[in-house]
Formats: structure tokens, sequence, C-alpha cells
């Protein structure tokens, strides 16, 4: 998903806060650089079933990635670029 143009960038933030599990995992994750289902669910008040959940939704859009694949539990996670950007698009159009 390289070299996304700016449509692209835009249905993915739609995507994003169309889906509350998935507005409330990007938020908490801007504060981390590696997060585990655990810990934003703790943070966030929700399920880890729910964060795992969202967490595979946005893996399964290239906007995170899991550095511990080969883990059943505990996986932690990271911001891919375009996770970035579109963290960025969020901020920039959604909040001061």
């Amino acid at each position: 998903m390289e070299n996304l143009n700016e449509n692209s960038l835009d249905e993915l933030l739609i995507w994003v806060i169309s889906v509350d599990r998935r507005l409330v995992l990007m938020e908490a994750i801007k504060d981390h650089t590696i997060i585990k289902a655990s810990d934003i669910a703790h943070e966030t008040n929700r399920s880890t079933q729910n964060i795992s959940r969202a967490l595979k939704e946005l893996e399964d859009k290239d906007l995170i990635k899991c550095l511990t694949p080969e883990k059943a539990t505990w996986k932690k996670y990271v911001l891919t670029s375009t996770g970035k950007e579109i963290l960025k698009k969020m901020k920039d159009e959604y909040y001061d």
C-alpha cells in the first residue's frame, strides 16, 4: 500500500473513523511506540477482544504491523508509515 494517493488516504481515514473501536485504537496508539491489545483495552476501558479485533482490522489495512506474529498472545504492534499518515490526517482534519 505504499504511495497511497490522497483519495485512498481519505477513504482509509473515513474507514477508520466510521467504526468507534478503530478510532479509539488510533487515538490510543498515537501516544505509544509499541502497543499491546491488553494495554489499550486497559487505557480505553474496552474489552481486549474488542481491541484485538480492531488491531486485526488495522493490520489488514496496513495501518499497523505486528512485531511478534509468531506469538499467540501478548502481540506487539507499531504504526506503519501509512498508519502515521492517517494519524496526521486525522489530526489535521478533525482536531485543532
